[in-house]
């Protein structure tokens, strides 16, 4: 299969959001836990950053991976949308995943992804984990794709959360309130699992607050003046 017939494939089959809306988002977890199951839990074998928020958590995601890849990591970096090229999605030390890995994938794949019609993202997301996985990379910096709590990428277990703002966007899937789109933007933040808050809103911090605290979290809002002794520590 030439990339171009996997690319064309992949938009044929699972419309992406961005172009489609609501009808390319699919809610709930089941395929993307089919999918991990399928390729072998392909998460499990890279530690990850998962950045969510409504704004700014492409550009943190981007920064994170620069500062990383800087300090001698091998860095995979999984992002949407694209601009131009589908695989600006998929980067390892800021090189796009290889044409041919993403028409193989899509190519060995062709049947199970008709038979179980996942999203786009959902492919894409499988994608990303198996070539990650494939690479050895040290880390991968994650993306949320949308909300949070529902999302696939949130199968993962990070060593850091990042939360960078709430606003009202995607009212229609995340609720019509700040409140209700924090509550589900607050499901990337895990047990024991350190928790940085981009922007303190008094309209939402409580429910971050209350999220971390029930998972024994460490939880910085970023835009507080504290000291380094009080910023989460992650071991590399």
């Amino acid at each position: 299969m030439k990339y171009s017939e996997a690319i064309d494939f992949l938009y044929s089959t699972a419309p992406m959001f961005q172009s489609v809306g609501r009808q390319g988002y699919k809610t709930g977890l089941e395929n993307t836990f089919f999918l991990d199951k399928h390729f072998g839990y392909p998460h499990r074998q890279f530690r990850s950053i998962h950045i969510g928020g409504t704004n700014g958590k492409g550009s943190t995601s981007h920064l994170i991976a620069a500062v990383l890849q800087s300090a001698g990591f091998r860095v995979g970096l999984y992002t949407s949308p694209h601009l131009k090229d589908f695989r600006e999605r998929i980067r390892i030390d800021g090189k796009m995943i290889p044409k041919q890995r993403v028409s193989s994938f899509i190519a060995k794949n062709k049947t199970l992804i008709q038979k179980i019609q996942p999203s786009f993202f959902e492919i894409t997301t499988s994608l990303a984990f198996n070539y990650f996985a494939e690479q050895n990379i040290d880390i991968a910096v994650i993306e949320v794709g949308l909300g949070g709590r529902l999302d696939c990428t949130n199968i993962v277990s990070p060593m850091l959360s990042v939360i960078t703002n709430i606003s009202l966007d995607h009212t229609d899937m995340l609720g019509d309130t700040l409140q209700a789109i924090a509550a589900e933007k607050s499901g990337i933040i895990k047990p024991h699992t350190p928790v940085v808050i981009g922007e303190t809103d008094e309209a939402t911090a409580n429910i971050f607050r209350e999220k971390a605290y029930g998972q024994s979290s460490k939880i910085v809002f970023a835009d507080q003046k504290y000291k380094d002794r009080h910023l989460p520590k992650c071991q590399l």
